[in-house]
């Protein structure tokens, strides 16, 4: 997903593909071109992809669920300088203070009832077992080190000197 090709979308298209309304993309490019400006005040090397697809490439990452790799190469850099891309944006907007979620405070009525609730639902991966290890498999090699300790031993050679 490009930016030549996604701005031309209409408003509801936009939507639905960014997951964020364009004024607020807009909003998102202007911080990360402050960000830029700071950034490269002292020079460096200019960066292979525009704000915009910067931008995009973070929301792709958040919305999408897809790796840094498949991104990368939708976009014709390294899955380290996506990573690098989504990082640097996703601090911009963090830094600037515009896209934080309200604090615990702000979902308490004046009379400390709860009247929000927000849960994370993000999927973490769990470690699941092997299918054909022990039931009560420690993870520990113990048989290796009793293995270890009963190979004989080969004496010391005196060396002549």
């Amino acid at each position: 997903m490009k930016w030549e090709k996604v701005k031309e979308l209409n408003d509801k298209n936009f939507r639905r593909i960014t997951g964020v309304k364009r004024k607020t993309f807009e909003k998102m490019i202007e911080i990360v071109s402050e960000a830029e400006r700071k950034n490269k005040a002292l020079g460096g090397r200019p960066n292979k992809l525009s704000i915009e697809n910067r931008t995009l490439v973070m929301l792709e990452y958040y919305r999408e669920y897809r790796t840094y790799a498949q991104i990368g190469v939708s976009y014709g850099i390294s899955e380290s300088a996506t990573y690098k891309t989504a990082m640097f944006v996703e601090k911009a907007l963090a830094e600037s203070g515009i896209f934080n979620l309200p604090g615990k405070k702000a979902l308490k009525n004046s009379d400390g009832k709860i009247k929000a609730v927000l849960v994370d639902v993000t999927e973490t991966p769990i470690e699941r077992p092997q299918k054909k290890q022990k039931k009560h498999y420690s993870g520990k090699k113990k048989d290796i080190q009793k293995k270890l300790k009963l190979l004989p031993l080969e004496p010391m050679r005196e060396s002549r000197e």
